[in-house]
């Protein structure tokens, strides 16, 4: 399934989408069970399938199986159905699927060709940093770019969301508790990033986080290895590589992380950036007003960001 936070006169909901249209999941399986005689369809359908991304992953395994259901059986009974239960793509807002995630978990210097360009070794341990929620955008919302620097840069990334709870974990089991996969793009402020020895200043202005468009589900990408992966910036390519050349691999960062912390449904990990980023280039390119970034990744999708100042 491809999973989506979209918004609909003003209100936040999960859907699924299917082609050109988006099914309202809450919606559909509360009219689904009322269809079937349920008296209690609408407490049924906030118990398993309920219209917050978060809360809906908590779910697990039986929430997506009803998911599921209801959105074959809404796309074949939308008009008999006194909700509004299927919208046009084009006639909704997406926003990042997850809108409110407990732990934004990003892994640096994980692709060999930027550790190269920035100067560093190969690590032997994960760089871990975090993202907070206040920099989360939609996959086509503008980035703002703030006064405080004119250094902000791209950062192409897979995203990882947490499916179920997960704590110590090992690598041969990693894959059962991820949800699915999405795309990021990990805006950063280069000069507030390093003006001191730790990262964070520079990863968390808000708005830097555009993600999206979907959620595509792990059991329609087994394997999250060899998808390309690439960033265009005004339409010329800036960053292309495969995640296949992760130093620390999806499997390996859940055990990892889920040693230090408990992973929970709905958390994200961004797994790194590609080679290419502005920073490293001779001369440097950053990110200005007007700019359009886009990042695609092979099985999921794109985002498409403008830059404007404010």
């Amino acid at each position: 399934m491809k999973l989506v936070t979209f918004f609909h006169e003003g209100n936040a909901r999960i859907g699924s989408v299917s082609g050109e249209q988006v099914v309202d999941l809450n919606n559909a399986y509360r009219a689904m069970l009322e269809a079937q005689g349920s008296l209690r369809a609408k407490q049924i359908a906030e118990a398993y399938v309920p219209a917050n991304m978060t809360e809906f992953l908590q779910g697990g395994e039986e929430s997506l199986a009803r998911a599921k259901e209801a959105a074959e059986w809404a796309l074949q009974n939308s008009e008999k159905s006194a909700y509004k239960l299927v919208h046009k793509l084009s006639d909704v807002k997406l926003g990042a699927p997850v809108q409110n995630p407990g732990k934004i978990v990003c892994v640096g210097q994980n692709y060999r060709e930027h550790i190269m360009e920035m100067k560093r070794e190969i690590p032997k341990i994960p760089v871990v940093f975090a993202k907070y929620s206040n920099t989360l955008i939609g996959p086509n919302d503008d980035i703002p770019l703030y006064p405080v620097s004119d250094t902000m840069d791209y950062e192409a990334e897979l995203a990882v969301v947490i499916g179920k709870r997960a704590r110590n974990v090992k690598q041969a089991d990693a894959l059962k508790y991820v949800a699915g996969y999405t795309v990021a793009n990990d805006v950063t402020y280069r000069e507030l990033q390093r003006r001191t020895i730790e990262w964070l200043q520079g990863k968390t202005v808000e708005g830097t986080l555009p993600m999206g468009p979907w959620i595509v589900t792990s059991d329609e990408i087994p394997d999250p290895a060899g998808m390309e992966i690439y960033l265009t910036l005004n339409g010329q390519e800036m960053q292309h590589s495969n995640t296949a050349n992760l130093v620390f691999t999806v499997p390996f960062l859940v055990e990892f992380l889920s040693e230090l912390m408990t992973l929970e449904p709905g958390d994200i990990i961004l797994t790194g950036t590609p080679g290419g980023v502005g920073f490293a280039r001779d001369p440097q390119v950053f990110m200005k007003d007007g700019d359009v970034v886009r990042v695609v990744i092979d099985k999921i999708g794109s985002i498409e960001n403008r830059v404007k100042k404010v």
